[in-house]
């Protein structure tokens, strides 16, 4: 039962590669390159993940890269199914990410990887700021990082022991 449920999040998500790179190892017989892949899924409703794969072709570094992925999904707190609750900032590496809660049609307000990470998590009015250094896989990692800080007020409210009109 339990590998029916995963096989049927797995099939709704969508997948975005964010980077693919060449690396080399230099061994005694010489280089060893291979391929480093980066990918982003999510089913646009508040579920996303990252993952990365090596390997020595391009489409098999993919592959992984998307097995790694839909293991780490994660579910990210949406306010009224469009944007973020409140501001946030994340540091993964030297890539600094702000977000911040925009208006109904606003849109996406990101560039690169942080909108991979922000169209497929399903937020629609947003803005981001990525600040310090934009290695895309650091600011896929923050932006996920910033995306998981969100706290709605029901789940305030219940951590606190009270109604949301109290608050």
């Amino acid at each position: 039962m339990r590998t029916q449920k995963t096989d049927q999040k797995k099939n709704l998500l969508e997948e975005k590669v964010v980077s693919i790179k060449r690396v080399t190892k230099v061994t005694q017989g010489g280089r060893h390159f291979r391929f480093l892949a980066t990918v982003v899924v999510g089913n646009r409703k508040g579920l996303v993940g990252i993952g990365s794969g090596k390997a020595n072709e391009v489409p098999e570094a993919i592959k992984k890269a998307i097995q790694a992925a839909n293991k780490n999904v994660k579910k990210i707190a949406l306010s009224a199914g469009r944007t973020i609750p409140h501001e946030a900032t994340a540091k993964v590496g030297r890539a600094v990410v702000l977000i911040k809660p925009a208006k109904a049609g606003r849109g996406i307000v990101a560039g690169g990887a942080a909108r991979a990470v922000l169209e497929l998590a399903g937020v629609k009015d947003i803005v981001s700021k990525s600040l310090g250094a934009n290695s895309q896989v650091n600011v896929a990692k923050a932006t996920l990082e910033a995306l998981q800080m969100q706290r709605t007020p029901e789940h305030i409210a219940e951590l606190r022991g009270k109604k949301v009109e109290e608050l």
